[in-house]
């Protein structure tokens, strides 16, 4: 794979050691690297330090204070009141799922006359559509609430008023750069109002301050009952889930309810959660935001990708443990498959990619399609092949007529802005700078991917194909002990906006020949030293580079440092991130 092999080699950006680190050190009372590392995250006095080390709940934005919501909140108070029926309509991935679970266990507490809707991904794609606005306005329902979708469905909205049914919509995707906002009620979004201090959200944690909201209207002045909390603290969990699978900045108040949800899963006892958790593989573990990322997420996720996702709104909110089990296994089942399909989709595009010569150093954007490729997969595919290419991706699935297509892009390149640019011919898009849908017919998609491909090379600089890897700090593998190895895991969780620490250590050698390792041997562990300890390393999808270990006397490796139980002790493992050779 020629241009695979290029882009392998990244920029190193190593952070110098800062001269204040140890005077933050000791006043937070911690060691000199994770004084680095707050000071690399921005954090440069003892107060911030401690807030970042030590999250708490009563630091979020009061769910008033986001906007749209008192609007919101005074229309759901009436229906409820008045025995109005109202409708959840949420999207089909994690955060969407995690969206309408939360108002619907919200609504199911109250007694409310309600039902929720999830468009299917392929029968219907992403968003409001006008055949299931009508199927809802026909089963009586007089408020619709939509969850992780709705601010740019111009159309659906009018239509929604037109038979008679009040829309809130809450969303945290990009409004039209026309400024053009859907007919409704209200609108609860946190980019309404440019002063609001939390502007990225994910839709859980706007479905989560909504519903808190509900909950301080219908309380009035006194205490929370015991259900009603206990029904906040079970929604931080589907919050945590939906901000981190929706791969939001985990800063700020993203950061506190990721951190609050992870800590609030390890002793929850809804069946939905026990179960997932077990399907995956993962009782007993601690639970942080790479579980959700890489195992819990992809379970629920296969619902929509290879069927329904109501059925993983089913899973979360169910009170039966059998039911709950069932539907677990199910999905995990559901899941497999999608890994199945998922390489073989892989397979196919990186060959179509290689012929129809995308992979060259003049290409800026891959666009690509076929009539064989499963579009709840092509999504992970395109991410996949972001990573392998390291260029803006568009991958469509083409079916009777229409292609329906997942993108992903790379940071410092909004791929949104760059389709809404294309939009000529495009039937519906949306989403966010690093990934969005599309659809159009499929007799435009050639014209479409050459008009992306121009207005890539205008408005992009060669720089930006460089892949760099940020290193928190040069050390020893000395340095990184189990003590220091569990303090660093304390700056968790980690994600988009406060990334999972990566250190590097210089002229490290091989102390026992590399093992190739996995179903398929594409990984890779190595042994290695340098003059003050030794270490066992994990290269994911590295088995490739085995030879040149072998070849080189000395070289550089970038890692994250993690707490291994494998065996049945504690020993620190050092992820593999990049491997540097001499030139």
């Amino acid at each position: 794979m020629r241009l695979a092999a290029r882009m392998r080699k990244k920029e190193w950006l190593i952070q110098p050691r800062d001269k204040s680190a140890a005077s933050l050190a000791r006043s937070l009372k911690t060691s000199e690297l994770i004084a680095q590392l707050l000071i690399n995250r921005g954090i440069s006095d003892s107060e911030q330090g401690r807030s970042f080390l030590h999250p708490k709940l009563n630091a979020l934005i009061a769910p008033e204070e986001m906007p749209g919501v008192i609007d919101a909140v005074d229309r759901i108070a009436r229906a409820i009141e008045q025995g109005e029926k109202i409708t959840i309509y949420g999207d089909y991935d994690v955060d969407g799922i995690t969206s309408v679970s939360i108002l619907s266990g919200l609504f199911e507490l109250l007694g409310v006359n309600f039902d929720y809707y999830i468009p299917h991904r392929i029968d219907e794609g992403y968003g409001l559509n006008i055949e299931a606005i009508e199927k809802i306005a026909a089963g009586k329902t007089t408020v619709m609430i939509t969850v992780d979708c709705g601010i740019t469905a111009f159309e659906t909205a009018e239509k929604a008023k037109e038979l008679g049914m009040d829309l809130i919509i809450t969303d945290h995707h990009r409004p039209k750069d026309s400024g053009q906002l859907p007919h409704a009620c209200a609108i609860v979004h946190p980019g309404m109002d440019p002063s609001y201090p939390s502007q990225s959200s994910a839709g859980a944690m706007v479905a989560f301050k909504l519903a808190w909201a509900v909950v301080n209207k219908l309380k009035g002045p006194g205490q929370t009952s015991p259900e009603l909390r206990e029904f906040l603290i079970n929604s931080t969990i589907f919050a945590a889930m939906g901000t981190i699978a929706d791969v939001i900045e985990l800063q700020g108040e993203n950061r506190i309810i990721s951190s609050f949800g992870l800590r609030a899963i390890t002793d929850s006892e809804l069946p939905g959660i026990t179960e997932l958790i077990d399907a995956a593989r993962l009782t007993n573990e601690k639970i942080d935001s790479y579980h959700i990322g890489f195992f819990l997420a992809p379970i629920l996720n296969a619902a929509g990708r290879m069927g329904h996702a109501r059925l993983a709104v089913e899973l979360l909110t169910s009170r039966s443990q059998v039911k709950a089990l069932r539907i677990a296994k199910y999905l995990k089942d559901q899941n497999k498959q999608r890994q199945q399909l998922e390489r073989k989709i892989y397979k196919e595009a990186t060959e179509a990619i290689q012929q129809a010569g995308m992979d060259m150093p003049n290409r800026k954007s891959i666009v690509i399609g076929s009539e064989n490729w499963h579009s709840g997969v092509v999504g992970i595919v395109a991410s996949r092949l972001t990573e392998t290419y390291y260029r803006p991706t568009i991958l469509f699935n083409i079916s009777n007529g229409k292609a329906q297509a997942s993108a992903r892009s790379i940071e410092g390149f909004d791929i949104l802005q760059a389709i809404e640019a294309c939009s000529g011919k495009l039937i519906s898009y949306g989403g966010h700078a690093m990934a969005a849908g599309v659809t159009l017919k499929s007799s435009d998609l050639k014209d479409f991917a050459a008009e992306f491909e121009r207005y890539t090379n205008d408005n992009w600089n060669e720089q930006d194909f460089v892949s760099r890897l940020n290193i928190d700090a040069v050390c020893s593998l000395k340095e990184l002990s189990i003590p220091t190895v569990k303090q660093i895991s304390s700056l968790g969780p980690f994600g988009k906006g406060n990334e999972s620490p990566v250190f590097a250590t210089k002229a490290v050698r091989l102390i026992s020949a590399p093992r190739k390792v996995g179903q398929r041997g594409e990984h890779l562990q190595i042994a290695v030293c340098d003059n003050s300890a030794n270490a066992r390393c994990i290269g994911f999808k590295m088995a490739d580079i085995e030879k040149k270990l072998i070849e080189n006397e000395f070289f550089d490796i970038a890692y994250s440092p993690q707490i291994d139980t494998y065996y049945g002790s504690e020993n620190v493992q050092l992820v593999l991130k990049d491997v540097r050779f001499p030139k």
